[in-house]
């Protein structure tokens, strides 16, 4: 049953080298304990839908945290396309963990905590989400959310390796929710990450929604499909159920 009392509030924590990072923390009200989830945002950061998603994780029983890896620079221009991409690539994975690693820690030091976390992240963060779970053993589920640039792009000083090549190390099961009609990732890259996971024996499970896009997710933008979008919020509420609920230990 969801809980009809929560806090919703700015807070920061520190990311990588002491870094203060800012977040958006939603919680039921009492003393738990809670599971919590960490949102990584798209690459536009902290915006009202995000807070919304974080909201309505914390409603359904979890202390939620909503992480702004643009933090240090500012998230792009929404209004200027042209300054989306070189932003987005230019934040390191290094950090970009590091600062997850932050928010993980965060969230086990609640009160209120029963000692497990998850991730979710949709577009950009669907691709931190899957990095932050092969590069790290502090979350106990992940779910990517049409992450791109998890198969296919470019390897560089920023991000040295490409996700679907560090699967092996994956410490926690992994859900995936994909549009069919999406060109980033494709179906096919989809298959090849499914392969990969497959190959390493890891735990995971994929859906992937015919006639939905990329952001179908996301009801405050054209590509949004509610049909879809209903049904990946039941996925994604029973896979947490699943791997967060159970006190730790």
């Amino acid at each position: 049953m969801p809980y009809e009392g929560m806090i919703a509030e700015t807070v920061t924590y520190p990311g990588m080298d002491g870094d203060r990072v800012d977040a958006y923390l939603a919680r039921p009200l009492g003393p738990g304990p809670f599971p919590g989830v960490i949102v990584i945002p798209e690459v536009f950061g902290l915006v009202t839908h995000i807070k919304e998603v974080t909201r309505r994780i914390a409603a359904r029983g979890y202390a939620a945290i909503a992480p702004e890896l643009y933090t240090r620079v500012g998230p792009p221009d929404p209004t200027d396309m042209t300054s989306v991409g070189p932003k987005m690539m230019a934040l390191p994975d290094a950090q970009a963990v590091a600062d997850l690693e932050g928010a993980s820690a965060f969230l086990r030091d609640l009160p209120q905590s029963n000692g497990k976390a998850g991730v979710i992240g949709f577009c950009s963060g669907g691709r931190h989400a899957l990095l932050f779970a092969c590069r790290s053993t502090s979350i106990d589920a992940a779910v990517n959310c049409w992450g791109g640039r998890t198969v296919e792009g470019e390897v560089n000083e920023l991000r040295p390796a490409l996700p679907i090549d560090l699967v092996e190390h994956l410490c926690c099961p992994l859900l995936g929710i994909f549009g069919e009609e999406d060109t980033n990732p494709t179906v096919e890259h989809v298959e090849r990450l499914r392969a990969r996971l497959s190959e390493h024996r890891k735990e995971f499970e994929f859906k992937i929604y015919p006639n939905a896009g990329h952001a179908f997710f996301a009801d405050y933008r054209p590509s949004y499909q509610q049909e879809a979008a209903v049904d990946a919020w039941t996925r994604v509420f029973d896979f947490f159920g699943k791997h967060l609920a159970t006190h730790a230990g």
